[in-house]
């Protein structure tokens, strides 16, 4: 058919349901139940017109980069408040690497033999001031942690500045790298 760019099914549907807009096709017209038939046409292009809406909505209903980021900050952040060990370590890239408040640095397996220190109780973890900053496939993270709890009995309290870099490795991100410091007292 003319005009259909070699798509005829969209040539049939135009001259189907589209040909004149302000009448509906005279096949679909017999001279009975033509509010019926009306009904249907308005049903029919209703229908057409929700199936050529559902990819933009399904497209606008993906979190960007960035969201997906900021969700995954907050799993991590209350994973290891629970200190849940399984949650944390899938999470984590296998070469990750963090420098905690104290200055102590440690690999995946270190700082998950950390984090499972029961001596170690958290109260409060939570981040704010978070930003993202997309470069490819690594996101990096900088913001506000505070933490409060107990450690050996005495209660402590954190309040740092943070720097987590994510990356994506086989489609998912991963915690690569993550930085926790305290600010120098003024």
């Amino acid at each position: 058919m003319a005009g259909s760019f070699g798509f005829p099914i969209l040539a049939l549907l135009r001259s189907r349901y589209f040909g004149n807009p302000r009448q509906p096709p005279s096949d679909l017209l017999p001279a009975t139940n033509c509010a019926i038939n009306i009904g249907m046409y308005a049903q029919r292009l209703l229908i057409l017109g929700l199936l050529c809406c559902l990819p933009a909505s399904s497209m606008a209903q993906q979190a960007s980069p960035e969201a997906t980021i900021l969700a995954l900050e907050k799993k991590w952040t209350d994973a290891y408040k629970l200190r849940n060990i399984s949650l944390m370590t899938s999470m984590l890239a296998e070469d990750f690497i963090i420098t905690v408040e104290d200055g102590n640095i440690y690999g995946k397996m270190g700082y998950m033999a950390h984090t499972a220190d029961t001596s170690t109780l958290v109260d409060v973890a939570e981040e704010s001031d978070l930003k993202v900053r997309m470069h490819g496939t690594v996101a990096v993270v900088t913001g506000a942690y505070h933490e409060t709890g107990t450690s050996k009995g005495k209660r402590y309290e954190y309040r740092d500045r943070l720097t987590d870099v994510w990356m994506k490795v086989d489609g998912q991100w991963r915690l690569i790298a993550a930085q926790y410091s305290v600010p120098l007292a003024q």
